[in-house]
């Protein structure tokens, strides 16, 4: 269980992580910041508390595997690989660039630490499923996690996967559907209302619980309590806000993939340094 100093320090890191997103946008221009702020937290948890992961061997056998289904969220698993060490963090710089190694989806076979190419929605729990299913069992038994869209959930391929991974009882497999209420074209329940989500996915199988994905003390809390049952599948509804953490973009559709304007991308970046700051003292006043 985590301490409040343990709490206080992964909330400085999702600051630095939202700062790091805040670069690759100066860099490239524009970037789908909506969801990678909305994200971000699970991420950010799951990477620096729950996760074993070694940035120094990111092929490890003995690794949890994490998928980001919804690859155009990349900006938020580019920022925490960054910042766990993964690479070097001069390469956020090259964002938007030709032949950079973190395009505007993950591709595996450029930078260390992605699992799989994602962006197509829906297939990133398909192929976690397959990972799950292909841990071996007993102690080298590794965790799967995977982080997808309640806009990318209409796509059937995750149904399938859900059946799938109830059917095999894939207890080392926990999806976190961020749950935003936004997509590219509107509010998700006007494009496809898939609610209640969590009913849905109790219906196929799984163990499920509701939280606030934008909290980190509850995000720690539930990793603590994963699985949610044994011999189940967990999905985690995280009740999450579009952009959070941009004060002037939160909620709001149009912050889905935004052109940035450079005087609020200023704002951003010093709100971000203030908020740091206010982060780090905390942790030294709990030292």
């Amino acid at each position: 269980m985590a301490d409040r100093k343990e709490i206080a320090g992964l909330k400085l890191k999702a600051a630095l992580c939202r700062k790091n997103v805040l670069r690759m946008v100066r860099a490239g221009g524009h970037g789908h910041i909506g969801g990678a702020f909305s994200a971000i937290d699970v991420v950010t948890a799951l990477y620096f508390y729950k996760m074993n992961s070694d940035p120094m061997n990111p092929k490890l056998e003995s690794r949890d595997r994490f998928l980001l289904s919804a690859g155009h969220k990349c900006l938020a698993q580019y920022a925490v690989l960054a910042e766990k060490g993964y690479f070097d963090k001069s390469v956020l710089d090259t964002y938007g660039k030709l032949g950079s190694c973190i395009p505007g989806h993950p591709n595996m076979h450029e930078l260390p630490g992605v699992e799989a190419n994602t962006g197509a929605l829906g297939h990133g729990l398909s192929i976690a499923t397959g990972m799950a299913m292909a841990a071996p069992k007993g102690e080298g038994r590794y965790q799967v996690y995977t982080v997808t869209g309640d806009g990318e959930l209409p796509e059937g391929s995750n149904w399938e996967a859900a059946a799938a991974a109830a059917k095999f009882g894939l207890d080392n497999l926990t999806v976190f559907v961020d749950n935003n209420g936004l997509q590219i074209s509107g509010k998700v329940t006007d494009v496809m209302d898939l609610s209640p989500i969590e009913e849905k996915f109790a219906a196929y199988g799984w163990s499920v619980k509701i939280i606030d994905g934008n909290d980190m003390e509850v995000a720690v809390d539930t990793l603590d309590k994963l699985p949610l049952e044994r011999g189940k599948p967990s999905m985690i509804l995280c009740k999450t806000v579009k952009a959070k953490g941009l004060s002037f973009g939160e909620n709001k559709v149009e912050f889905h993939f935004w052109n940035a304007d450079m005087d609020l991308l200023n704002q951003a970046e010093r709100e971000l340094d203030e908020q740091i700051e206010d982060l780090r003292k905390e942790v030294e006043v709990l030292q």
